[in-house]
């Protein structure tokens, strides 16, 4: 077993232009204060990180990686949630996708497929440069539009969507496997991996590569009215990222799990600060502490009640609460004794038989 590290925290819904939140000094002094222990970067923040440089340059990277060691903090991972979204996109989610990428990429979906591929391969560079071995993004989705199936989807589309989704990624695939990177995808909804059954399809559309792994965020399942802890029992072979946010499913005779297009906090789903919803998170950490899964545990505020601040105040103790420090003994240890396999044939009654 191993003990899940943390607490960390994904800097991606705390930018502002306000002071501290407008730098990465900022962020990585006030991170500290609160008593994280690790920080997950969003690459597609430059006032954090310059992917572009962190994959060329080994002296970026040691300098980028110092000025947080200073602070006291890791950094767990990198994060190219945006960009990996990009490397699979249903034309009927062009415009609006297209505020993701780079005004020269607008209006040219090919090309802008070209630049998320691209920057999701330096993430691999940047990562390896940064000694990180597990990188967190999205898949993408091609299929999603067809996640109700009416009208009837036409027999082999699901086939030829995963057989599509998975030409477009294994070349990062094999790109993170030269730099020796895991490449977790959030299994969410809006994604083509948001279940069990989509990461197994897509799993096995990519001849089952070695770097297709989890990120695990059990907020998405609870929305989907999934089972979040027999997952774990499922997947925690490939759980190398964990994303400890909250959320809640409160159904009602008006709304349910497609929430009537409802704003956030109208929803029948809803996502929440950390202990304020329903997710067993002491479960949670007890099932990835006993299958050894070596992830950190970085919380991710996304709370349509509760102010970011707030949430991240209250998200180190809280995670620090639910880390089980994993033992290295038995507990009746003390009670065993050496025994030869004369002995164990007298307990088990063979020497009368």
């Amino acid at each position: 077993m191993k003990t899940i590290k943390g607490p960390a925290i994904f800097l991606a819904q705390f930018m502002d232009d306000k002071a501290p939140f407008n730098s990465l000094d900022g962020l990585c002094k006030w991170a500290s204060d609160l008593g994280y222990k690790g920080i997950q970067i969003p690459t597609w923040e430059t006032r954090l990180i310059d992917l572009d440089t962190a994959s060329e340059s080994q002296t970026y990277c040691d300098e980028l990686k110092g000025k947080i060691t200073d602070y006291g903090l890791e950094i767990t991972e990198l994060s190219t949630h945006l960009q990996g979204q990009l490397v699979a996109v249903h034309p009927a989610y062009d415009l609006m996708f297209d505020n993701f990428a780079p005004d020269s990429c607008k209006n040219n979906p090919k090309k802008r497929t070209e630049w998320a591929i691209t920057q999701v391969k330096n993430a691999a560079t940047a990562s390896n440069r940064l000694g990180l071995n597990v990188h967190a993004t999205f898949s993408g989705a091609l299929l999603w539009h067809t996640m109700h199936p009416w009208p009837q989807r036409p027999a082999g589309l699901v086939e030829m969507g995963f057989e599509e989704l998975a030409k477009r990624w294994l070349p990062i695939l094999n790109h993170f496997d030269k730099q020796g990177v895991d490449v977790c995808y959030e299994i969410h909804p809006g994604e083509d991996l948001h279940d069990g059954i989509t990461f197994e399809r897509f799993l096995k559309a990519t001849g089952n590569h070695k770097r297709v792994n989890i990120l695990y965020d059990p907020s998405h399942f609870v929305l989907q009215q999934l089972d979040y802890l027999e997952y774990i029992d499922h997947y925690h072979e490939f759980i190398k990222a964990f994303h400890v946010k909250d959320s809640e499913f409160n159904p009602t005779g008006k709304k349910g799990a497609f929430g009537g297009y409802s704003d956030w906090i109208d929803r029948a789903g809803r996502y929440r600060s950390p202990g304020d919803g329903q997710i067993d998170f002491k479960t949670i950490f007890s099932k990835l502490t006993q299958y050894g899964c070596d992830v950190w545990a970085v919380m991710e505020w996304e709370c349509c009640i509760k102010s970011p601040e707030q949430g991240a105040k209250e998200g180190a103790p809280f995670i620090q609460k639910h880390i089980i420090e994993a033992t290295q003994k038995a507990f009746d240890d003390f009670a065993g004794a050496d025994i030869d396999k004369k002995q164990l044939r007298e307990i088990l009654g063979f020497n009368n038989s």
